[in-house]
């Protein structure tokens, strides 16, 4: 767990006051961020078709990043963060902090499959809300609980995720080899209710500042098809 992200909102402010993270804020949003990739979409893709909403799982580092990400996404129609990779008895925030869990800090993201496809998820999961490069650490996070990770709940979701995988590894669309991994969804655990909207609600915070609003700016440059200015809400 990385420093700033250990700072309750109160704390920070304290610390601000002393000039300690002072710095910190002061820094362009975009520093400390990492910059989107430009990757081609899946060739293996549901089309989409008027049905049933349906549900990813995603890992890709802090779930508060990924949260903010994916609630400007038009057709999502709710993200939860949570917990994924464990049991339920280990599925809260400090138990899991401990990386020793099996748990990631995840999303699941319910969306309308008549707006957007499973592989379009990836798509942005891949490009702009995380690098599916790095093991085991997302930015100044580090440990299992921020691994990149796909959960699938079915075996369609299961072969596109593998495919697309492929299918970037073999035209290199990134500088070094894709670390996801693509495992059974056994549970999504929803974290603790003050994890919810966090990016939302707490846009002042330095590691959000840092970290996670350029995700957000860049899924509106990158995607600007898909970006909704209105977020959907955990909780409404």
């Amino acid at each position: 767990m990385s420093f700033l992200k250990m700072l309750k909102p109160g704390r920070l402010a304290a610390l601000v006051a002393l000039g300690i993270v002072g710095m910190a804020i002061w820094r362009s949003p975009l520093m400390g961020a990492e910059a989107p990739v430009i990757i081609a979409p899946p060739t293996m893709d549901n089309p989409k078709a008027a049905g049933s909403p349906q549900t990813a799982v995603l890992a890709g580092g802090c779930f508060w990043g990924v949260q903010g990400v994916f609630e400007h996404v038009r057709g999502v129609k709710k993200v939860i963060a949570g917990y994924a990779g464990g049991d339920r008895s280990t599925a809260q925030y400090e138990t899991v902090s401990s990386g020793t869990t099996g748990h990631a800090e995840s999303v699941k993201i319910t969306f309308d499959p008549a707006e957007i496809s499973y592989g379009q998820i990836l798509q942005i999961a891949f490009s702009v809300v995380h690098d599916p490069t790095q093991l085991n650490r997302q930015g100044p996070d580090v440990g299992t609980q921020y691994r990149s990770a796909v959960f699938y709940a079915d075996d369609s979701q299961k072969r596109i995720a593998q495919a697309y995988i492929d299918q970037l590894n073999k035209s290199q669309a990134f500088s070094r080899p894709i670390v996801t991994r693509v495992d059974a969804l056994r549970g999504f655990y929803p974290a603790e209710d003050y994890h919810q909207d966090y990016l939302i609600h707490n846009p002042g915070v330095p590691y959000i500042a840092m970290f996670d609003l350029p995700k957000v700016e860049n899924f509106k440059r990158v995607f600007p098809d898909l970006y909704s200015g209105q977020p959907v809400l955990a909780h409404n």
